[in-house]
């Protein structure tokens, strides 16, 4: 079987902010068309990873490709075929639904004769039709993240990064928000996701284990659970491993 073209290629990347390595040598691929997901204790480095790859800062050493494109040289070039969502999405709370759309579409300078289908294709897949002229800022915490998603998806990008975007968001919410995400994959879209929740890890076709800056492993969901009862459980004894071995090698020095 031919293997899909790689969408994101990271190569030895460190991020330095002063004295803290917020990211340590990592090097990884994201074939396109496959959902990466990004897991791991808080502090781990997972938004300065995403941020990373969305352009939004430099890395201090290394390289990262997206579709070919060097995240430094051709920034503008790739800005155009990536969408992010980051923890904080700024929408506008005193604007409707489809306002919102509206200026996110008036942002990435959408033809008029595009704006109508694709304002209904994603406020559809996002449940949100009923409620175009409802404040933004009216809306419960998981309509707003939808609400971002499609703010996001109207450019129609080939990679889409997402920092946790259902943290705090209800069950049915954060169901719905990732049927909207399968229906992205299954439109050939890229996606890489960090995430709080492990049962949205079991949804990806691989997942990255962070901490301490460093990704302990990169693996499909299966493979990292191993032997053990649940996710949740390998991911606690593989941190418990990496932390005793930079014990011992503190301890050494």
């Amino acid at each position: 079987m031919t293997k899909s073209p790689i969408m994101v290629d990271v190569r030895n990347v460190v991020m330095r902010f002063k004295s803290v390595e917020a990211v340590k040598d990592i090097s990884f691929h994201i074939f396109k068309g496959d959902v990466l997901g990004l897991v791991g204790s808080d502090g781990a480095g997972k938004s300065t990873l995403l941020r990373l790859i969305a352009t939004m800062i430099q890395p201090t050493r290394g390289e990262i490709y997206i579709s070919g494109l060097n995240v430094t040289s051709d920034k503008q070039k790739i800005k155009d075929i990536i969408g992010y969502m980051p923890q904080r999405f700024g929408l506008y709370q005193d604007l409707t639904v489809a306002e919102n759309m509206d200026f996110f579409m008036d942002v990435f300078d959408i033809p008029r004769q595009e704006r109508k289908r694709r304002r209904d294709k994603y406020l559809g897949f996002s449940n949100l039709l009923p409620f175009t002229d409802r404040l933004a800022g009216n809306l419960s915490g998981g309509m707003k993240q939808k609400l971002g998603l499609a703010c996001v998806l109207v450019h129609e990008p080939q990679l889409l990064i997402l920092d946790e975007p259902t943290n705090g968001v209800d069950p049915v919410s954060r169901n719905e928000f990732w049927e909207i995400l399968g229906n992205m994959q299954k439109e050939g879209m890229t996606i890489i996701v960090s995430t709080a929740y492990l049962d949205e890890g079991e949804k990806c076709n691989r997942l990255g284990l962070m901490h301490a800056a460093t990704l302990l492993d990169l693996a499909p969901p299966a493979v990292i659970r191993g032997g053990f009862p649940s996710l949740e459980e390998a991911i606690i004894e593989r941190i418990k491993q990496a932390d005793g071995a930079l014990a011992h090698d503190t301890f050494q020095l």
